[in-house]
């Protein structure tokens, strides 16, 4: 496959077409000059960077070599992969990034009842992180049938302009706390659910331990970005009576007034301020889950309030009965008290996260 450039887009970009190679010595006869523009519509385009790309996208109805039009786009993901496979252990600076992005096209695809996104991944030999971003998903279950999946032909992250999930919001934080030219990414303006949105698309990039987990975990999330694990759920000495007893969470130091998140997404069903756990508060969710915070320093929620796993409630404390500051996080189902660590996928030995 190879890109030319058939014109001028909006804002003076160029605009290029990728043809077959059978296209090329058509170009030069005026004679098939209709034949190209009947072409040109019906294969993908793609845009330099900060242009709209097509809003009209190729349709690929089967993710198998019957269909012509899936074909073409595996051809188009080999090629990025070659063009990528020199940054494959760094990611290519500001200048390279925009130039890898003008080849990008796009497809879509409508999910049928045996998809799965790990599944189209692997046919599609795209990183799932890249399908995940793109389509704005919260979770590797977020998928139904009947919904369009857009499938880029590059790998890397798309970071949308204005962050809604927990994923995306770590996404954008990520990436800034990196402060290097070469994660600016390249400005692109793709057609979603009948809009326009805008993201900033980094070549090459994937996603991080953290963030597989946020996007793996369609349950509990962590409830800090950042955090060490002091006491462990289960019969302990309390360090403020010295007596043994049943811890029922676990407890997660971190820096004095470090943002709390809700570990899902739940109403606000109490708070306020307790002896034992200091400023506190409970979120209450589907299945007759509830999650506790307490020893806050700040409560930045209200009761009743509905909130995501990505809202931020309150501030890291070290009130009520604390040694220092922390966060003691519960998981109960049922009235019942469940190990968060098993559930959040923290195992005992794993003390920093």
């Amino acid at each position: 496959m190879t890109l030319h450039s058939v014109g001028k887009g909006k804002a003076g970009y160029t605009v290029y077409a990728v043809l077959p190679f059978f296209c090329l010595s058509w170009v030069r006869r005026r004679s098939m000059l209709p034949v190209l523009l009947i072409l040109l519509l019906t294969i993908p385009q793609s845009y330099a960077a900060g242009v709209e790309l097509a809003s009209s996208l190729p349709a690929i109805a089967r993710l198998d070599s019957r269909d012509t039009v899936f074909m073409q786009y595996l051809q188009d993901v080999e090629t990025a992969r070659r063009v990528l496979f020199p940054f494959r252990r760094s990611l290519p600076d500001q200048a390279t990034a925009e130039k890898i992005a003008s080849s990008l096209t796009i497809y879509a695809y409508t999910l049928r009842q045996e998809d799965d996104l790990l599944g189209i991944a692997a046919r599609c030999s795209i990183p799932y992180s890249a399908l995940a971003s793109l389509n704005r998903l919260s979770h590797v279950e977020d998928t139904t049938i009947g919904k369009t999946l857009l499938l880029p032909s590059i790998p890397g992250i798309f970071v949308p302009e204005k962050p809604d999930t927990d994923l995306e919001q770590l996404l954008s934080a990520t990436r800034a706390e990196r402060g290097d030219d070469r994660y600016e990414g390249v400005i692109l303006s793709i057609p979603r659910n009948g809009k326009t949105e805008r993201f900033r698309f980094i070549p090459g990039d994937d996603l991080t331990p953290t963030e597989r987990i946020f996007f793996l975990n369609k349950g509990f999330h962590y409830p800090l970005r950042s955090f060490h694990i002091s006491s462990f759920y289960g019969p302990r000495i309390n360090p403020i009576t010295g007596k043994s007893g049943f811890h029922g969470g676990i407890d997660l130091a971190a820096q004095e007034g470090s943002e709390v998140y809700a570990a899902r997404e739940g109403t606000v069903t109490d708070l306020g301020e307790d002896p034992v756990l200091g400023k506190y508060i409970i979120i209450s969710h589907e299945n007759n889950w509830i999650s506790v915070y307490g020893h806050l320093s700040v409560i930045t929620t209200a009761l009743h309030a509905e909130v995501q796993s990505s809202s931020l409630i309150g501030r890291v404390g070290s009130t009520g009965q604390s040694t220092g500051p922390h966060l003691h996080f519960e998981i109960k189902q049922n009235g019942h008290s469940r190990d968060p660590a098993g559930l959040l996928g923290i195992f005992k030995g794993t003390a920093a996260q």
